[in-house]
This record gives structure tokens, sequence and C-alpha cells, in this order.
């Protein structure tokens, strides 16, 4: 039962890491999600401290993950189409094969969204430049408690 358990809380560790780039997954939740199925191995010790702060860590960059985004498409005279465009750019540019697609289809997504909302090209870019660097700050944030979070996983496994 104890490997189910570990099996399980590695692949919430995997989609954690997946969630930090994609708009559809909450990574830094499911990532924690994985420390709390592995607390239940027999053979791991987690404290419940230890839980409840890497949950409010995680709660806080999913949090964060909405906030920064917004203040940065805002700060730079941006809209809620920029966003949109943001995350459909982000999906198109996953989905795409050109290199760093998941870096210029978030940026493309945010110009044609500001674009569509404002016919300005200069403001559409400049919203489009805050929408995009809201959503790289936001992705670092979730990618750096993917990294971390697996990493703890490891350290309980192999500890």
């Amino acid at each position: 039962m104890e490997i189910v358990i570990i099996i399980s809380a590695l692949l919430l560790m995997l989609l954690g890491l997946a969630g930090s780039f994609l708009p559809i997954l909450p990574g830094p939740l499911t990532s924690w999600l994985g420390l709390f199925v592995l607390s239940y191995a027999d053979g791991v010790t987690i404290s419940t401290t230890f839980l409840i702060v890497t949950f409010i860590v995680a709660l806080l960059i999913f949090i964060l993950d909405y906030i920064i985004p917004v203040v940065g498409t805002k700060r730079f005279g941006g809209s809620k189409s920029g966003m949109i465009g943001t995350s459909l750019g982000l999906i198109v540019g996953l989905l795409s094969p050109i290199p760093f697609g998941i870096i210029i289809g978030p940026f493309l997504g945010a110009i044609i969204g500001e674009h569509m909302h404002k016919n300005d090209v200069n403001r559409a870019t400049k919203a489009a430049f805050g929408s995009f660097i809201g959503f790289v700050i936001s992705t670092f944030l979730k990618f750096i408690i993917a990294i971390v979070y697996p990493g703890i996983f490891i350290s309980k496994v192999a500890g």
C-alpha cells in the first residue's frame, strides 16, 4: 500500500510541475496535495505544522497567480482582453511546434487581445507587455514551488 501512496504523490508532484505552466491546473496546490498524500506513507514523517505552512505557501502563490498578471496588465494600461489573449496564447504556444512557443504565444496573445480591445497599436503593445511581464512573474513563482515541493518529496522519500 505504501508504494501506491508514494506513486500517487509522485504523480501529483508531476501534475503540479505541469500546472506551473498550464493555466488549467493549479500547480502549487496540486504539488502540495502530493505532499499531503505522501504524509500518509508509513515510512515518511511529515509534521502537521509543515503541511500547514506548505499549504499556506501554495495557497498564497495560487492567489498571487491571479493577482500579479492583472496588476501588470493594469499598470501598463491593459484590459481583460489582454489577459484572455495571454492565456489563450499560452495554450497555443504550448501546443505549437515552434521554439520558445511558451514565451512567444502569451505575448502575441496579449497583443492580439489588447489590439482587439484598443485600436491603438502602441497602447496595445504597452498593455500586452505588462500582461506578459505579469504572466512571466506569476509563472516563475509557480515554477519555484513546483521545483521546491518535489525536492521536499525526494528528501522525505529518500530520507
